[in-house]
């Protein structure tokens, strides 16, 4: 899937010239957590989030540090933490070093970008303009548009069980698996040994996952590997 079919268009952003105190009040307003500074012409100047609002003299939230801190703290740096904490117009407070994306970029792109750089939101560029933008919050929707719906689906016993038991056997973590499975009227019931506890949550998530089923119960057992011992933890 691609960012053009799940992004936000047209983009609401705020021009850089702007009073901190109307970008508040536009997040608030429309519910988002951040906004892309754009000048009149479209190109993009930077962003600003709920982040750059934390550290204020307003708020008695500015950064303090002891004496013997800012004594090594250099003089561009407390400069900069000091119009960030007192500046009043987007372009004091905004982040200039934004990552941006395309409209042909892969949602698997976007989701490493905002991973590696630690951002909420991606301004999606086209000939230098802004022309979209894609937050968490578009994938979310995205996943909600994907997930299968809740209900019943024509499937047997027996396919249902065939299903579960090909997921296992796909998944790496469960290739030497000995877990048993019984379907009875789309209630799936796992049972069997697991040698390491974290297999049992991906073995239902593997079961709930298949379609048709309509619940699972489980009945594995954890086997210490060194002793052999099993435990029960439903006993």
């Amino acid at each position: 899937m691609q960012v053009q079919a799940v992004m936000t268009s047209p983009v609401i952003g705020i021009e850089p010239s702007a009073s901190i105190a109307d970008a508040a009040r536009l997040m608030l307003s429309r519910k988002i957590s951040g906004l892309p500074v754009i000048r009149g012409d479209g190109t993009l100047v930077g962003i600003i989030s709920e982040g750059d609002f934390l550290r204020r003299i307003e708020l008695d939230t500015k950064r303090t540090r002891s004496r013997w801190l800012e004594f090594l703290l250099s003089p561009g740096k407390a400069a900069n933490e000091y119009v960030h904490a007192n500046g009043q117009r987007v372009d004091e407070v905004m982040s200039n070093s934004v990552v941006t994306t395309t409209r042909e970029a892969s949602l698997v792109e976007v989701v490493e970008l905002m991973a590696r750089h630690n951002v909420k939101r991606l301004p999606v560029m086209e000939d230098g303009k802004v022309v979209g933008i894609i937050a968490r919050s578009d994938l979310l929707r995205a996943l909600l548009r994907v997930l299968p719906a809740q209900g019943s689906t024509d499937v047997s016993d027996e396919q249902i069980r065939q299903n579960i038991l090909a997921e296992l056997a796909s998944q790496t973590w469960a290739r030497n698996s000995l877990v048993r499975v019984n379907v009875d009227k789309g209630v799936a019931e796992l049972s069997g040994p697991i040698f390491d506890e974290r297999e049992r949550q991906a073995a239902l998530v593997a079961a709930e996952n298949i379609a048709g089923v309509k619940a699972v119960t489980d009945h594995l057992l954890w086997v210490d590997p060194l002793s052999g011992m099993m435990v029960d933890p439903l006993a």
